[in-house]
C-alpha cells in the first residue's frame, strides 16, 4: 500500500520493551539465574520486542510470552491469577483453550502499568525458578522506568 496512513497511538514503546528486556537479562546475569526468555507485549496481547538468551531452551519462548498474556488477560501477574484459581483446574482449562494455550498461569508474568496504574502492557520471564522470573520481570519493568503490576491493592 503506498502512500500515507495514519498513525496508531503507541503507550509501549520499542525502546522502553527493550530497556525492560535488558533490565530483566542484566538482574538474571547478576543473580547467576538460568538463561532467560524475556517478551514483552503490548496493551493489545502483541509482542513489541522478545530475546532470548543463549543456551535456552527453544519452548521458552512460548511460555514467557503464555506468563505475559495470562496477566495481560487477566489484570494481575500470572502468578497471582494461577494462585487465586489453584483449586478450579476446570477454570484455568477453560482459559488455556479459549487463549489458544497462550495462558501459562505461573509466576513470571508481569503486568506494566502507567502513572495511573492502567495496564499498558505485559512482560513474560522463562528459564529460571518461576520466582527468579518474575524478579526479572519487575526488575526488567523498573529498569525501564515504569511500575510494575502485581496485584490491585
Amino acid at each position: 500500500m503506498a502512500g500515507k496512513v495514519y498513525r496508531s497511538r503507541v503507550l509501549l514503546a520499542r525502546e522502553q520493551a527493550r530497556s525492560i528486556i535488558d533490565g530483566a537479562i542484566a538482574r538474571a546475569r547478576e543473580a547467576g539465574m538460568e538463561p532467560l526468555t524475556v517478551v514483552v507485549l503490548d496493551g493489545g496481547g502483541h509482542p513489541v520486542a522478545a530475546e532470548r538468551e543463549d543456551g535456552c531452551a527453544p519452548l521458552r519462548y512460548p511460555v514467557a510470552e503464555g506468563k505475559a498474556f495470562a496477566a495481560l488477560g487477566n489484570g494481575a501477574a500470572s502468578g497471582v491469577v494461577g494462585a487465586r484459581n489453584a483449586e478450579r483446574p476446570a477454570f484455568l482449562a477453560s482459559v488455556a483453550a479459549a487463549s489458544e494455550g497462550r495462558f501459562v498461569p505461573v509466576a513470571g508474568g508481569v503486568l506494566i502499568l502507567d502513572p495511573d496504574e492502567r495496564v499498558i502492557g505485559a512482560v513474560g520471564v522463562s528459564g529460571a525458578s518461576s520466582g527468579e522470573d518474575e524478579a526479572a520481570a519487575i526488575a526488567g519493568i523498573e529498569a525501564a522506568g515504569l511500575e510494575a503490576g502485581i496485584e490491585p491493592g
